[in-house]
C-alpha cells in the first residue's frame, strides 16, 4: 500500500535544455534527481522526461556549461537554459586513473577547452593544442603529417622529452586522432598530477577522453574545405644579371682577374669588362647559333655519352614558387551516437586530405571509431573504445640543407626548370654551384609511399564490488603496421649526378599493451570528510620488429619492376631489428578533503623496468600535494566579488628511462668478416667468422630522477566572470641518461647509456579568462595563456658537448651553467673598416677590411678558439596565446593569436646566400647591394669576395643569429547558426556554417621563411630552409546535426 502511494505521488516531468550562447538545444545533457541515480539524457531536440516528486531537485550538467539545480514544485514542464563556462568549478575532469572536480585539483593540471581546438585547421590535435594550455610548448611544421616538438615545461632530457599521451586509458598518440572524437583534454604538468603514471609520466602527461553516446540517436556531420597558399615572398635572391654582376664584383675584390685585360673570367659570363649572360648553359656558356647548341647533339640516354642543352633563363627562375603552389585541404567527419541509462554507443568515420604546398607532399588519412558501454543490471559496466586509422604520408626526408626547400635557395636562377626538349634542366654548367633542380627532385618522389595502419583501443569491466568500492580491469594497446618504399632515379642534369638508380623498401610491426587492475574506495562521512583511496597494478609491454633493404642499378625505372629482387647485388644493403621491454607497477593514491576547505593528495608508484640491470631495476616515486580553499573560510564570506579562491602546492619525484636501449645492461657480441680467422692448426680450410663487441653494456644504469615542486594560486572572481591561475614551478633532473664517448681502444662498439648529467628548469604558468555578457543577445570571452621556462645545465661530463652541426661547425653547445641548445661561436664585433683598424685590433687569422672583426673574449690579444662564447639562446623568454570569442544572436566570432618572445634563431640559409664562395649558388640581394665596400662602409654584409676563410664564412659566429620572436594570427572564424524553424522541416536539428582564415599574418623581425623552427633536444632553432608553418589558409565549413 505504501509503495503504491509513493508511486502514485510521482509526477511526469518534462523539459527542454538550451544553450544561452545560441539558443540551440543541448544534446546529451545529463538530468538527474539530486542524491539519486534516477536521471535522463536530453535528446537531439534538447528534451527530457523523467518521474519525480515535488521537492526533488533537478541537477543539469553538460561539459563546458555551468551546472544548474532546479527545485521541482507544482510545475511539470521546464525550459532550462545553460550558460557556457570556461571554468565550471564543479566540472569533473579526468586527471589520471580517476577523476576529480576541477575545484578540488591540487596538482598542476591544465584543462583544455576542446571547443577551441578546431579553430586551427590541422591534421593533428597536437598542432591544434599550440598555445591552448599553459606550460605546454609545441613547435609545429608546415609539412603535412609531420610530428611536432611537444614539451611540457621545457626540455628535461638530452633524449626523448615527449609527454605521455593517454587516450581512454591507453598509451597512444595525438598525431592521428580525429579531433571531432575528443571530449576532453587535460595536461598533467607536475609530480602531484603525473606521479600516478610513474616513469612514463616523467615528461608530463596529456590525458585524452573521447566522446560517448547518450540520448536519442543523433547523426552529426562536420566538414570543411579550403586552400593553403604559399608565402608571397620566398628567398630574396638575385636575378641572373645581378648574379653575374656579383660574380664580377667578387672576383675583382679578390684580385682574380686576367693579368692582361684586368677583367674577371668566367665560363658562362665571358671575360669582358661587364659580365654577359649566355643564351645557353653548357660546360661553357654559348650564344644562339653556336654549333654546340645544335639540337641534333642532344642526348640524355645513359647508354651513350650525355649531352644536355639547357637554354638560360635570363629572367630568372623563381625556384621557391616553382615548388610551392596553392594546395587544397579538406576534412569530413560523420558521427552516429545515442544511448540510454543501460547502454551507449558512438560510431564515427573521418577522412582528412591535406595536399602540401610543397610539390608532392600530402597527408591522406581514413579513420573510424567505435565506443560502446553497457550496464549489466545495476552494478556491472562493460565497454570498449576502438580506433582504427590508415594514413598515406610520404615525408620529404629531412629538414637540412640537402632537401628541396634548401635547393630553392642553392640553385642559380639562370637555370630553367626544363631543357630544350622538355626534360629537367640543371646547373651542370661550370661554376654555377652544386644545387640540384628542386622541381625534378620533388617530381621524382611522387610515387614514393609512407603507409601506416594503426589499431588502438581497450576493453574494460567495472563493478560495484561493495557499496563504496569499485573494481575495474582494463586491457588495451596499440598495434602499428608500417610500410614504406622509395625509388631514387639516376640523374643527368646536375653538376653532381646520381650515377645509378636505387630502390628502398621497409616494413615494421610494433605493438604495446597495458593491463590495469584497480580498486577505488570512495566515502563521505560526518558530512565534512571526503575520502578516496585508489590502488592498482599495471603491466605494460612493448614489442616491435622491422626489416628493410636497398638495391641499386635496377634495369628499369618502371614502377612495376621495383622490388628488392631486381637490381645489382653490388652494394646492396639489408637490415632487421627487434626489441622488447616491459614495465610492472604498483600504484597507490589517496585524496582527502575536509569541509570543502582543506585538500590533500598523496601518490606512490613502484615501477620495475626490464631495460635496467638487476641492481637498479626498481624505483619508487612518491608525491604529495595540498590545497587550501581560502574562499570558504569564515573571514572571507563578506567578500562578495570572490567566488572561489585556492592556494595549493606539491612536491614529488618521478623517474625516467628515456634513451635506454632494452639491452643496455648487457655487453653484446656479433660476428663480422672483419673478425674472421683461419683455423691454421685445425682441420678447416676456410675462414671462421670471429666475434667482437657490438655494444658495451652498463648494468649500473638507473632511472633519471626528476624532483618537481609546484606552487599554485587559483581564483574565480566577479560573479564567476573572471578566472585566474598562476603557478610557479621548479624541476630538477638528476642523473640524465646519456651515451658517453668511448675510447678508440673499444673499437666500433656502440656506447652504453649512463647517468651523467643534471638539468634544472623553472618558470611560471599563467592562465586567465574573462566572460562577459552585454545583453541577452551579445556575449564574449577573452582568454590569455602565458608560459615561461628557464633551463640550466648543472652537471655534464667533460663540462660540455657540441651539437647543431653544419658545414662550418657546430652552432650549439650544451655546457654547465647555460641553457640546453645555447648558440656558441665567435661574437662579431663589427666589420673591419680599413687596414689601420686591422693593425690596431687583436691578431686574427685572415683579417682584412670588409671582413668580420671578432671580439677578443679572453683579452689575450689574439683571436683563438678560446674566444668563442655563448651569443644566443633558442629557448624563448615566454610563449603566449590570446583567444577572443563573441556571439551575437545567431552569429559567432573567434580569433586566436599565438606568440613566442625572446628566442634567438640561427639563419643558416645566409651562409649559402650571403657569401659568394659558399658553393657559388644563388645569392641574396644583400650580397650585392648591402655588402661592405670602401664606398659603402655601413654595409651589414661582409665584402663580396671569392675567398673562404676564418674571417668571413669559415666558422660559426653571431652574424647568423637573429631575433626569432613572433606573433601569429593562427585563426579567425565567423560563423552563423541557422534558426531551428528553418531546419526542422528538413529533419535537421542544428546547422552552422562558417568561414575561417588561418595564419593570416605573422609579425616578426626574422628575415627567413618562418621563425618557428623545430629540432632535437640538444640542437634546435637552426634554419636550414625548413618547411614554413606560416602559410595562410582559407576554409569554409559546415556543422550539421540530424
Amino acid at each position: 500500500m505504501l509503495s503504491a502511494f509513493i508511486v502514485s505521488a510521482q509526477t511526469k516531468i518534462t523539459g527542454k535544455v538550451t544553450s544561452s550562447d545560441d539558443q540551440q538545444p543541448v544534446i546529451g545533457a545529463s538530468v538527474t534527481l539530486k542524491g539519486t541515480s534516477t536521471g535522463a539524457v536530453t535528446g537531439t531536440d534538447g528534451t527530457f522526461t523523467l518521474m519525480a516528486n515535488t521537492g526533488d531537485v533537478l541537477t543539469i550538467t553538460y561539459l563546458g556549461y555551468v551546472t544548474r539545480e532546479i527545485n521541482i514544485g507544482s510545475q511539470t514542464n521546464y525550459n532550462i537554459v545553460l550558460n557556457p563556462s570556461a571554468n565550471d568549478l564543479n566540472e569533473v575532469v579526468v586527471t589520471g586513473y580517476s577523476s576529480q572536480r576541477k575545484k578540488d585539483i591540487t596538482g598542476s593540471v591544465s584543462v583544455v577547452n576542446v571547443k577551441d581546438l578546431k579553430a586551427v585547421p590541422a591534421g593533428s590535435p597536437e598542432q591544434m593544442l599550440q598555445g591552448r594550455a599553459a606550460g605546454l610548448n609545441i613547435i609545429t611544421s608546415g609539412n603535412p603529417g609531420s610530428g611536432s616538438n611537444v614539451r611540457i615545461r621545457g626540455i628535461t632530457s638530452f633524449g626523448n622529452t615527449d609527454p605521455l599521451v593517454m587516450v581512454d586509458g591507453v598509451q597512444g598518440s595525438l598525431t592521428n586522432l580525429n579531433s571531432n572524437d575528443i571530449e576532453s583534454i587535460q595536461v598533467l604538468k607536475d609530480a602531484g598530477a603525473a606521479a600516478v603514471y610513474g616513469v612514463r609520466g616523467s615528461n608530463g602527461v596529456i590525458v585524452v577522453t573521447t566522446k560517448k553516446g547518450s540520448g536519442k540517436p543523433t547523426i552529426t556531420y562536420d566538414a570543411y574545405y579550403g586552400t593553403q597558399l604559399p608565402l608571397k615572398e620566398g628567398f630574396p635572391l638575385l636575378k641572373p644579371q645581378e648574379m653575374a654582376d656579383l660574380t664580377w664584383l667578387s672576383y675583382r675584390n679578390s684580385g682574380q682577374v686576367n693579368a692582361v685585360t684586368g677583367n674577371p673570367e668566367h665560363p658562362q659570363y665571358g671575360s669582358g669588362i661587364d659580365p654577359v649572360l649566355p643564351d645557353y648553359i653548357l660546360p661553357s656558356g654559348a650564344k644562339e647559333g653556336d654549333p654546340s647548341v645544335n639540337p641534333a647533339l642532344y642526348n640524355i640516354d645513359f647508354t651513350k655519352p650525355s649531352y644536355q642543352i639547357v637554354k638560360a633563363n635570363k629572367e630568372g627562375t623563381d625556384w621557391f614558387h616553382e615548388i610551392f603552389n596553392p594546395a587544397p585541404i579538406q576534412s569530413h567527419s560523420v558521427t552516429a551516437s545515442g544511448g540510454s541509462d543501460q547502454s551507449s554507443y558512438l560510431f564515427s568515420g573521418a577522412y582528412f586530405n591535406q595536399q602540401g604546398t610543397l610539390l608532392n607532399t600530402y597527408l591522406k588519412r581514413y579513420s573510424a571509431r567505435i565506443n560502446t558501454q553497457f550496464n549489466v543490471k545495476d552494478k556491472i559496466r562493460i565497454g570498449e573504445n576502438l580506433f582504427v586509422f590508415n594514413r598515406d604520408n610520404p615525408q620529404i626526408g629531412n629538414q637540412g640543407e640537402g632537401n628541396e626547400i634548401s635547393n630553392a635557395y642553392r640553385t642559380q636562377p639562370i637555370v630553367p626548370v626544363y631543357d630544350i626538349n622538355g626534360n629537367f634542366g640543371g646547373g651542370a654548367g661550370a661554376r654555377l654551384g652544386q644545387g640540384t633542380n628542386p622541381v625534378a627532385a620533388r617530381t621524382r618522389v611522387k610515387d614514393n609511399k609512407g603507409n601506416q595502419w594503426d589499431v588502438q583501443g581497450n576493453v574494460f569491466l567495472e563493478t560495484d564490488l561493495f557499496k563504496k568500492v569499485v573494481a575495474r580491469t582494463s586491457f588495451g594497446g596499440v598495434l602499428n603496421l608500417g610500410y614504406n618504399y622509395g625509388f631514387g632515379f639516376r640523374t643527368y642534369e646536375n653538376a653532381e649526378n646520381i650515377g645509378q638508380n636505387n630502390y628502398t623498401e621497409n616494413s615494421s610491426y610494433n605493438r604495446n599493451y597495458t593491463w590495469t587492475n584497480s580498486l577505488t574506495y570512495s566515502d563521505t562521512f560526518a558530512e565534512k570528510h571526503v575520502l578516496k583511496v585508489f590502488a592498482a597494478t599495471e603491466a605494460v609491454d612493448y614489442y616491435g620488429r622491422g626489416v628493410g633493404g636497398q638495391r641499386f642499378n635496377l634495369f628499369s625505372n618502371d614502377p612495376n619492376f621495383r622490388n628488392l629482387s631486381n637490381g645489382s647485388p653490388t652494394g646492396q644493403t639489408n637490415y632487421s631489428y627487434a626489441y622488447q621491454n616491459s614495465l610492472f607497477s604498483l600504484i597507490g593514491r589517496l585524496d582527502y578533503q575536509f569541509n570543502d576547505k582543506y585538500l590533500f593528495s598523496a601518490t606512490i608508484r613502484r615501477d620495475g623496468s626490464s631495460v635496467f640491470g638487476p641492481e637498479s631495476r626498481y624505483g619508487i616515486f612518491p608525491s604529495v600535494t595540498a590545497g587550501w580553499r581560502i574562499s570558504n573560510e569564515p573571514f572571507m564570506k563578506g567578500i562578495s566579488w570572490i567566488n572561489d579562491m585556492k592556494i595549493r602546492g606539491g612536491y614529488g619525484i618521478l623517474g625516467a628511462q628515456a634513451n635506454v636501449n632494452p639491452t643496455n645492461a648487457f655487453t653484446l657480441f656479433g660476428g663480422s668478416p672483419g673478425g674472421s680467422y683461419y683455423d691454421i692448426n685445425g682441420v678447416n680450410n676456410s675462414s671462421i667468422i670471429g666475434f667482437n663487441a657490438a655494444s658495451i653494456g652498463n648494468p649500473a644504469t638507473s632511472w633519471e630522477e626528476n624532483k618537481i615542486g609546484n606552487l599554485g594560486f587559483d581564483a574565480t572572481l566577479f560573479n564567476n566572470k573572471f578566472d585566474i591561475s598562476v603557478e610557479l614551478y621548479k624541476k630538477s633532473i638528476k642523473g640524465l641518461l646519456f651515451a658517453l664517448p668511448l675510447p678508440a681502444t673499444v673499437g666500433g662498439a656502440s656506447r652504453p647509456t649512463v647517468n651523467v648529467g643534471n638539468v634544472e628548469n623553472k618558470g611560471i604558468d599563467l592562465t586567465t579568462n574573462y566572460r562577459g555578457k552585454v545583453n541577452s543577445d551579445f556575449s564574449y570571452d577573452l582568454g590569455v595563456i602565458l608560459t615561461t621556462y628557464n633551463s640550466n645545465i648543472t652537471n655534464i661530463p667533460g663540462d660540455y658537448f657540441d651539437a647543431g652541426g653544419t658545414r662550418i661547425g657546430n652552432f650549439a653547445r650544451n655546457q654547465i651553467g647555460n641553457p640546453i641548445g645555447a648558440f656558441y661561436g665567435y661574437e662579431v664585433a663589427g666589420i673591419f673598416q680599413n687596414a689601420a683598424e686591422v693593425t690596431a685590433s687583436p691578431t686574427q687569422d685572415a683579417a682584412a677590411p670588409g671582413r668580420f672583426k671578432y671580439r677578443d673574449v679572453d683579452g689575450s690579444g689574439t683571436i683563438t678558439d678560446k674566444d668563442r662564447t655563448f651569443f644566443g639562446n633558442p629557448n624563448p623568454d615566454f610563449t603566449y596565446g590570446l583567444n577572443l570569442g563573441a556571439s551575437y544572436k545567431s552569429f559567432d566570432f573567434s580569433t586566436f593569436l599565438y606568440g613566442s618572445q625572446g628566442n634567438d634563431v640561427i639563419n643558416y640559409v645566409r651562409w649559402w646566400t650571403d657569401f659568394f664562395p659558399s658553393f657559388q649558388g644563388a645569392k641574396s640581394k644583400d650580397a650585392l647591394y648591402n655588402s661592405w665596400s670602401t664606398t659603402n662602409t655601413s654595409g651589414t654584409t661582409p665584402i663580396a669576395e671569392n675567398n673562404s676563410n676564418f674571417s668571413n664564412n669559415g666558422v660559426p659566429n653571431s652574424y647568423y643569429k637573429e631575433d626569432g620572436s613572433y606573433l601569429r594570427l593562427k585563426s579567425l572564424i565567423l560563423g552563423y547558426t541557422l534558426k531551428p524553424a528553418l531546419l526542422n522541416r528538413y529533419g535537421i536539428n542544428r546547422l552552422r556554417i562558417y568561414a575561417q582564415g588561418a595564419n593570416l599574418f605573422t609579425i616578426t623581425k626574422y628575415t627567413g621563411l618562418d621563425p618557428e623552427l623545430s629540432g632535437n633536444n640538444t640542437s634546435f632553432g637552426i634554419d636550414y630552409g625548413n618547411y614554413p608553418n606560416s602559410q595562410p589558409n582559407y576554409n569554409f565549413g559546415i556543422q550539421a546535426t540530424f
